[in-house]
């Protein structure tokens, strides 16, 4: 089953129960919302979260394209992508907790095909302010899946302030052997589907008060899913990296992690140019500069002359069209060269500046304030011509 199969199953089957498909935003967050780039599906929805009646009703699903920074350091591993689609439904105030986690266990198995054999479901245990969710736990006895009970890791917030709630997460069996052990104990179970009862508004003196309504949301990464169905060892061996596994390695002969944060990268690029944004120095800028960087600090590692250029524009082209980008693959191109040229000439001056006798002692707070304030070098970049062997040459071909 590959991606867009997946996607018609997952959309109509909620069809049938009620809901109504919403049409997925950009990776801008509305108005007022202080994060950089739209991180899950309810970002868009936060105030229909907060009691605002939907114009399409009260049961909703849709298919989000979403961006974490926070797992920048996580990429080259199985489950990880920076960019990636989210898979949503929600209930305004309508159905209940385990009437959508049974929703959640049917699909998975009847309508997908997962062996439930290979299921294990975790839920909150309760702590000093909220009682243990004992609707889910019966719900997933009932269904004679196997239940771990944590604190932290079943409770899901927003931020600091803000919905939050007890959530109840799904998690499937990679490993080679018989299902052992937990998801808190055991890595090769992979969670596939978190159900958050978002019940609660966590105000600024911690205290926590009902929501106006009480709200399901719930959210399983589209790549990872499909990996899990096509048997895939990485979410990087599902259908949507084909092209990138086809062209790529015999354009850069890499390692497996560096391949992976390539493909990754490059293609959390095209995405951001696509929805809009350009290369800065601060905020949604700064992030994709930082993702073009990590590609080409991989790529010159070995061979300086290796460029952004020879990036076959199929693989632009093929990313944009997957998320409905509206944007011309030249001018994507001719951005990230425009990038690529830029950080070149700034890996030049680093050299020749952390060359000088003054910096070939070890480096105080003083040094890097210095040479970011003076030379346009910021820390990670000094760390990395320091420590990294880099080859001669110039870097990138104009």
């Amino acid at each position: 089953m590959n991606t867009e199969q997946i996607v018609r199953t997952f959309v109509e089957y909620f069809e049938e129960r009620g809901h109504r498909r919403i049409t997925g935003s950009t990776l801008l967050p509305p108005p007022g919302d202080p994060v950089l780039f739209t991180t899950a599906g309810m970002h868009p929805l936060t105030p229909y979260l907060e009691g605002r009646p939907h114009p399409l009703g009260r049961r909703l699903v849709n298919v989000q394209r979403c961006l974490r920074t926070t797992d920048l350091d996580e990429i080259g591993d199985a489950t990880h992508l920076t960019v990636f689609e989210m898979l949503g439904t929600w209930s305004l105030g309508d159905s209940d907790g385990p009437s959508s986690l049974d929703w959640g266990y049917r699909l998975l198995t009847e309508g997908l095909g997962m062996d439930p054999g290979l299921l294990y479901a975790t839920v909150f245990g309760g702590d000093d302010q909220v009682g243990p969710d004992t609707a889910s736990l019966r719900l997933w006895q009932d269904l004679g899946v196997p239940v771990e009970l944590t604190v932290e890791d079943n409770w899901w917030s927003n931020g600091p302030v803000g919905p939050c709630g007890p959530d109840s997460e799904i998690f499937v069996w990679t490993g080679d052997t018989p299902p052992e052990s937990t998801p808190t104990q055991d890595d090769r179970w992979v969670e596939v589907w978190n159900h958050v009862m978002m019940r609660h508004s966590r105000r600024e003196d911690g205290l926590l008060v009902p929501l106006p309504q009480p709200n399901i949301d719930t959210g399983l990464g589209l790549e990872r899913l499909a990996s899990l169905l096509q048997g895939k060892s990485s979410v990087f061996e599902c259908d949507v990296f084909d092209p990138w596994r086809r062209l790529v390695p015999g354009l850069w002969p890499l390692d497996e992690p560096s391949l992976r944060l390539v493909h990754d990268h490059l293609r959390s690029a095209v995405v951001v140019i696509g929805d809009g944004v350009r290369p800065s120095n601060t905020g949604r800028g700064y992030v994709l500069r930082r993702l073009v960087r990590r590609v080409l600090t991989t790529l010159w590692r070995d061979d300086t002359t290796r460029s952004l250029g020879d990036l076959p524009l199929e693989l632009v082209s093929h990313t944009l069209d997957h998320f409905h980008q509206d944007v011309e693959p030249g001018e994507v191109r001719r951005l990230l060269l425009e990038e690529e040229r830029r950080f070149g000439r700034l890996l030049e001056r680093g050299r020749s500046v952390l060359a000088r006798t003054r910096f070939q002692r070890p480096l105080g707070e003083q040094d890097f304030h210095y040479l970011h304030d003076t030379h346009g070098l910021p820390r990670d970049l000094v760390m990395s011509l320091r420590q990294q062997p880099w080859p001669s040459g110039e870097f990138g071909r104009s």
